[in-house]
């Protein structure tokens, strides 16, 4: 990391405390052009930013002005989606059982909806004749960094079979459906871009089937590089090859059709920083214990995930490199690093984790009654609070308290 970032870190975290989330817009804008670019060879493409990565209410924001559409799984999202400006028809919402009364207050919102399962496309045809729908497809394809992030296998709970397309076919001769797209996603943190193609011809052979498409959306997954040397998806790779054949679909297809891409920790996981400073260091016969003011009640995708989040010692960079496991102050296991090779750590250092951008701060929690950290976000070279500490009444606001 550059000794300019390292100064620039260390003085937001004077300024506004830690631990603390920092984002840098220059970065999302960045992998934002980077995306748009590689697809330029598709005719209609748009990028819908999957906000369940994270959801603060600028960084939405921000997407929009980009000109990203907006990819949102529950109710909540799509109301902080139409607050940040997007309009209900750049909005897909695409739920994984929830109840139907999510799906007609969606309706009510007038917002682009995906539907995954039979029962639910039999209640819509029946309250919601006319309304357009996208239709989920399981393309079984086993793809993603883990079991965790892996959504388009035979087992997975999200999508209609790629077995069932049949019963989909009757059903829908059966009853009045105003499918205008269909959607699969397979994973996250995928690198093979031969997953990307045989998703492809999956959904190329379901759409031969529904003449009056508008759009196909292929969900995302791209990887992106946790430290150095690390794969990543060839993003213009996949342009290259996805378009080419995209392109050739639509044309025996016989009419214009929408690729549509839902990244979410593409555009934002390498934007983000997370600082937490050391407690104190524990040397035990068999380990050397690195203990921070955080825990899994901030960052938990390595105990959930096994992520990997690099982890640099602001304070002493250049120091002599150390084994240690890095852990929180959560009364439960919460080992952010194992034998981790880090700058020699002392009680008060401050640690920066990288690629905290994406399901980090989304994915927080009040575990142990513990405060949620403030969001930093650096845009133009200006600095914005774009979430203040939390404080314990922000715990206690919604406890009402009775006499006993």
């Amino acid at each position: 990391m550059e000794l300019a970032r390292i100064q620039q870190l260390e003085e937001l975290a004077k300024q506004y405390g830690n631990p603390l989330y920092i984002y840098d817009g220059d970065i999302i804008k960045s992998q934002y052009k980077k995306l748009s670019e590689a697809f330029n060879n598709v005719k209609e493409v748009t990028f819908n930013y999957a906000c369940k990565a994270n959801t603060n209410l600028n960084i939405l924001k921000l997407m929009k002005k980009l000109g990203t559409g907006l990819d949102a799984v529950s109710l909540q999202e799509i109301q902080i989606g139409l607050k940040a400006g997007f309009t209900p028809q750049e909005i897909i919402f695409t739920p994984s059982g929830v109840s139907f009364d999510e799906v007609r207050k969606a309706v009510d919102l007038g917002v682009n909806i995906h539907i995954d399962n039979f029962p639910f496309l039999k209640y819509f045809a029946e309250e919601f004749r006319n309304y357009p729908i996208g239709i989920r497809i399981n393309p079984h394809i086993k793809a993603g960094g883990n079991e965790k992030i892996s959504t388009g296998h035979v087992n997975s709970k999200f999508g209609i079979s790629i077995e069932q397309i049949d019963d989909l076919l009757e059903l829908k001769n059966q009853i009045p459906l105003n499918v205008q797209g269909l959607h699969i996603h397979t994973g996250s943190d995928i690198v093979d871009i031969d997953i990307f193609l045989k998703g492809a011809e999956v959904i190329f052979d379901v759409a031969e089937k529904f003449p009056n498409l508008k759009y196909l959306d292929f969900g995302s997954g791209f990887k992106v590089p946790y430290k150095e040397g690390d794969k990543q998806t060839d993003i213009e790779l996949l342009g290259e090859k996805l378009g080419e054949i995209f392109n050739q679909f639509i044309e025996k297809y016989g009419k214009t059709l929408r690729l549509i891409f839902e990244p979410g920790k593409f555009l934002v996981s390498q934007s983000g920083y997370f600082l937490a400073e050391v407690n104190v260091v524990k040397e035990t016969p068999y380990n050397t214990f690195a203990f921070v003011n955080s825990g899994f009640n901030h960052l938990i995708r390595p105990m959930f995930y096994n992520a990997y989040h690099h982890i640099i010692n602001l304070t002493n960079p250049n120091a002599q490199k150390k084994n240690y496991n890095v852990v929180g102050y959560i009364c439960e296991t919460d080992t952010f690093a194992s034998e981790r090779e880090i700058s020699e750590i002392r009680e008060g250092d401050l640690l920066c984790f990288l690629n905290a951008g994406a399901y980090s701060f989304s994915m927080s929690s009040n575990y142990n009654s513990r405060l949620k950290p403030a969001e930093i976000l650096i845009m133009n070279g200006e600095t914005h609070l774009i979430r203040r500490r939390e404080v314990l009444e922000d715990i206690l606001m919604t406890t009402e308290e009775i006499n006993l």
